[in-house]
């Protein structure tokens, strides 16, 4: 099971299994002890040209393509392997500090990582 949150909601250790931040920088104003994340794998988050890029005006449909690109490099993909292995054994959260999860990033990873065999 993936789900996904905000990082700066509180833990819920019985339903989060693994929490996992896929942002680029850590969340302002949350100390390391309260996010309460597992792991945090940099080669999986966008790079700082594709985030300057979307908050420039960018558009969903094309973000989701270069970002998609840049998950197919080697240290990304290794990393996507991994993710989807800890799912397949137990419940992983994919933790953000933007305002709406399922429109960001971490939606579109949650879904590459859902629909891998």
């Amino acid at each position: 099971m993936i789900r996904l949150r905000r990082v700066y909601d509180p833990p819920e250790p019985e339903a989060d299994g693994v929490r996992v931040l896929v942002d680029r920088l850590w969340p302002r104003g949350l100390s390391k002890s309260a996010a309460g994340v597992d792991e945090w794998p940099r080669p999986l988050t966008p790079s700082a040209d594709l985030r300057k890029w979307f908050h420039a005006g960018g558009s969903p449909e094309e973000f989701r393509q270069r970002y998609e690109a840049e998950l197919g490099v080697p240290g990304a993909v290794a990393e996507l392997e991994r993710l989807r292995e800890l799912a397949r054994t137990g419940s992983l959260t994919l933790l953000t500090a933007v305002r709406d999860p399922a429109t960001s990033h971490a939606a579109v990873l949650a879904e590459l990582l859902a629909d891998a065999p």
